[in-house]
């Protein structure tokens, strides 16, 4: 199981190696540590590593995905980034210019592609549709501009993150 994790502005991979009872192997950008991890009451937990004992509490956040984690000394906001989340900021940060390649935040499937290279398009217009999670989304240009590559066709597969357009 892999996960991201925004923690406070930092972003880390995280994924669970193996469990056998209290004792956890993970991965933290690909570096692992071996965790003995025990929950002492609800919320709290007491976890070694090392030979090196720590006390952290999990408190939920805005959802089930948020967390504020304090530790004796500091507390961290931390966010679980799923595929809905990469979704829902990718939205989010469509405000603004474009940049100049329009990519999926998730894996998906190209349902349309509406552009070739050299057209030129205008802001608001739709460039790519992608299905991924059930839902089709519009790949939108912000500003007038120029198709320079378009690296996919209508049924591929593609990656999140994956560039399926160049504009200019």
């Amino acid at each position: 199981m892999s996960y991201e994790v925004k923690i406070n502005d930092r972003i880390a991979s995280i994924e669970l190696l193996g469990r056998e009872g209290s004792l956890f192997q993970i991965a933290i950008d690909n570096k692992v540590y071996e965790l003995d991890v025990v929950e002492v009451e609800k919320g709290v937990y007491s976890i070694v590593l090392d030979n090196r004992s720590f006390n952290v509490e999990l408190v939920e956040g805005k959802n089930s995905k948020s967390y504020t984690v304090n530790t004796l000394y500091e507390t961290f906001s931390v966010d679980i980034i799923d595929a809905e989340a990469k979704y829902l900021m990718s939205r989010k940060k469509d405000e603004g210019q474009d940049s100049n390649v329009i990519s999926s935040p998730m894996p998906g499937k190209v349902v349309k592609v509406l552009v070739s290279e050299g057209q030129q398009v205008k802001a608001g217009e739709t460039v790519i549709v992608v299905s991924a999670m059930k839902m089709e989304s519009e790949y939108k240009v912000k500003q007038d501009r120029v198709i320079k590559r378009v690296l996919v066709k209508e049924g591929d597969t593609v990656n999140s993150d994956q560039p399926m357009v160049i504009i200019e």
